[in-house]
């Protein structure tokens, strides 16, 4: 089972969206996937027709109290199940501060699930926290949408700075283009830029689509609902290129 976090320091970038468009095209390969909605906001759920949990059903089990497997729910979808968010994942970065062997939470959330997924996908939420800071330890790939714009590739740079103070494995890192319009002459340029600089880089551009917006109107992955648009073949490619690097 290999485990992908989906991630950005800041929110408005396209994370959820490719949460949920690269956990279905995984899913649409035939691989058994399991897409975690650590986002508080509950988007990813949102988005699958799964309600957020408010009663900490969900949350009783990332703090320990159950087996995972009690939580995780079915999709429409042929092999994409989803373990959905809960109102208590606020109170997540207090637990594992208190938790001995902190470092190890993750690997033992999913430790009665490994053989059942090929791959698990997490919306994790924005900012470097304790939770965070466990998702870049035992997480396989961290999976990075880049806005080509300064401020956007400048939170990057701290990312990778932040990886290299804390000796987390850089090699994790796969940051891609989200966002992108074909017209501004500053996302080619600042693109370019960033391929050269960062071989990590996997080159693709999810671009500016309003088709991706309006998934939360018609509730499914964009590459399930509109499949031959540029936006869901990427997004397929994308999955691809990230799957070759596992």
């Amino acid at each position: 089972m290999k485990i992908i976090a989906v991630y950005h320091i800041k929110g408005g970038v396209g994370k959820t969206a490719t949460a949920v468009n690269m956990a279905y095209a995984a899913a649409a390969e035939g691989n058994k996937v399991l897409l975690m909605d650590i986002d508080p906001q509950g988007a990813s759920s949102f988005y699958f027709k799964i309600k957020p949990s408010f009663e900490g059903g969900a949350g009783k089990i990332l703090f320990g109290g159950k087996s995972i497997e009690s939580a995780i729910r079915e999709t429409e979808f042929t092999n994409l199940d989803i373990l959905p968010a809960d109102s208590k994942y606020r109170k997540l970065d207090h637990f594992l501060h208190s938790m001995k062997k902190s470092d190890m939470w993750l690997s033992k959330l999913f430790s009665p699930v490994k053989k059942q997924y090929d791959y698990v996908f997490i919306d994790c939420p924005p900012s470097i926290t304790a939770v965070s800071e466990n998702l870049f330890e035992n997480a396989d790939a961290i999976l990075v949408p880049v806005i080509p714009t300064v401020l956007s590739v400048r939170t990057y740079e701290q990312l990778r700075e932040f990886f290299k103070e804390e000796k987390f494995d850089k090699k994790k890192l796969f940051p891609f283009f989200s966002m992108y319009e074909r017209r501004k002459n500053m996302h080619n340029e600042s693109m370019e830029a960033f391929v050269k600089k960062y071989p990590e880089c996997i080159n693709l551009a999810i671009p500016y689509n309003s088709e991706i917006e309006k998934m939360g109107e018609y509730l499914a992955p964009i590459v399930y609902k509109y499949p031959y648009s540029e936006a869901s073949a990427n997004y397929v490619k994308l999955w691809k290129k990230l799957k070759k690097s596992l």
